[in-house]
């Protein structure tokens, strides 16, 4: 006889509960958004009028086409942040697969110190390295390119993609690689065909958060290594939009959702990929 699904499991004021706070959680990640989308539909003179509304009166998308007027060029800002968040995510995954494969099935000296090291990275904060990177792109020569972005974001994601992807590939099982081994198999061929369509799921997640994060942190760098408007990135478009007398609030909100849209498209076609478990049954019998 199977046994119960686990919601079935739980009375009924439990999951009463349970989904009242579920429903909590949820408004007070999506109600940020939802009131950005209000303010993009608001004219600018009802943002701060008294009584506050909150649904918009005489409400229009008139922001999401004058933003284009106001910003001349904020279509290549998305295209440089998009651009960008793509080439560091392809060279991160390219370094991280092999690093944390090797991380999560081999032992070797100093494996513990290479690990913490990566950790000790994450805690600088860019802004603390901004003089070091800054003389290190001038002296490579790489100031005022999409290169000026792309290696110090490259450097600050790899650590924690490998720590995730480590976590990841430390589930397969172990006998796989035994399998492999004995069949001959060198550990590039078990990489690439055994251990890569297993730990794909892992693959994506870790392609997704730095897409994210490369996506996110784009403002400090092109600010202090790229002087030139072709190279900048999406969130130097939205700060144009902070007037020296005002800030053109609706405009800015309505810039901000045409600009996440490219990172929400990329994350819809790909979450279905976010699940895990499929080296259920992959062991050799």
């Amino acid at each position: 006889m199977s046994s119960p699904a686990m919601i079935d499991r739980y009375r009924w004021w439990e999951i009463i509960l349970i989904y009242c706070g579920i429903a909590v959680f949820l408004f007070f990640v999506l109600a940020p958004f939802f009131e950005g989308f209000m303010v993009s539909l608001k004219p600018l003179s009802q943002l701060f009028s008294s009584p506050y509304r909150f649904w918009p009166e005489n409400g229009s998308f008139e922001a999401y086409r004058t933003m284009w007027v106001s910003v001349p060029g904020f279509g290549r800002y998305i295209f440089n942040s998009f651009f960008i968040s793509i080439i560091v995510t392809l060279i991160v995954l390219c370094l991280v697969i092999p690093a944390a494969y090797a991380f999560a099935k081999f032992e070797f000296k100093g494996m513990g110190i290479l690990l913490g090291a990566f950790l000790t990275v994450n805690m600088f904060s860019g802004a603390v390295l901004l003089i070091p990177l800054f003389r290190l792109m001038r002296s490579m020569g790489v100031l005022n390119t999409y290169l000026a972005m792309i290696v110090p974001g490259v450097a600050f994601l790899i650590p924690s993609a490998i720590w995730l992807l480590r976590t990841y590939m430390i589930r397969i099982p172990q006998e796989l690689n035994e399998a492999a081994y004995m069949d001959g198999a060198s550990h590039f061929y078990t990489l690439r065909r055994v251990i890569l369509p297993i730990a794909m799921p892992g693959i994506i997640v870790v392609a997704i958060t730095t897409f994210i994060g490369a996506y996110a942190q784009q403002f400090i760098f092109a600010l202090t290594f790229n002087s030139k408007t072709e190279y900048m990135p999406l969130p130097v478009g939205l700060f144009a939009y902070f007037g020296k007398q005002e800030v053109i609030w609706n405009e800015l909100m309505a810039a901000s959702f045409v600009g996440i849209a490219p990172a929400m498209v990329v994350i819809f076609f790909l979450q279905r990929y976010l699940v895990g478990g499929l080296t259920a049954g992959a062991v050799k019998q």
